[in-house]
């Protein structure tokens, strides 16, 4: 299990080679990397805060969870904080396991908490000023599956 959160930007195919490398018995590897997007046309940047320390044991937490729940090889979650230029990458998964059922339901499982759950606080900044990024209900409702 590894679980990173870091201010400097990654590349994401080194990351998924590395991860890919280290797993023994794994069938499958499933990854996902979040971009930040500039859904308006007119994002300066985000900034995303958190507490750390807090936020890495939420994350610790959630990625236990998805091992106690699926027979995984491993499990990698890095996610930035700081400030992030649009079409920066912010977050990766990637879970193994011998089987692929088992490694793209960890996968979302993870993206679904971490969407939710984890305890990040995110800022979009404009020209105009900013604003905190509210929750979705769908991201909301994405956990219902899970229960």
């Amino acid at each position: 299990m590894n679980v990173r959160l870091q201010e400097e930007r990654f590349a994401a195919g080194e990351e998924l080679d590395a991860f890919t490398a280290a797993q023994r018995g794994a069938g499958a590897v499933v990854s996902f990397t979040g971009i930040t997007r500039d859904v308006a046309g007119s994002l300066a940047h985000m900034e995303i805060e958190h507490y750390p320390g807090m936020t890495e044991r939420a994350i610790r937490g959630i990625v236990d969870e998805a091992k106690g729940r699926w027979p995984l090889t491993g499990a990698l979650v890095i996610h930035r904080y700081g400030r992030l230029a649009p079409e920066e990458p912010i977050m990766m998964v990637a879970t193994a396991s011998a089987h692929r059922v088992a490694a793209f339901e960890a996968a979302e499982f993870l993206m679904d908490y971490l969407k939710s759950r984890a305890p990040f606080w995110k800022k979009e900044v404009t020209a105009d000023g900013s604003d905190w990024v509210a929750a979705k209900d769908e991201d909301e409702a994405a956990l219902d599956r899970w229960s």
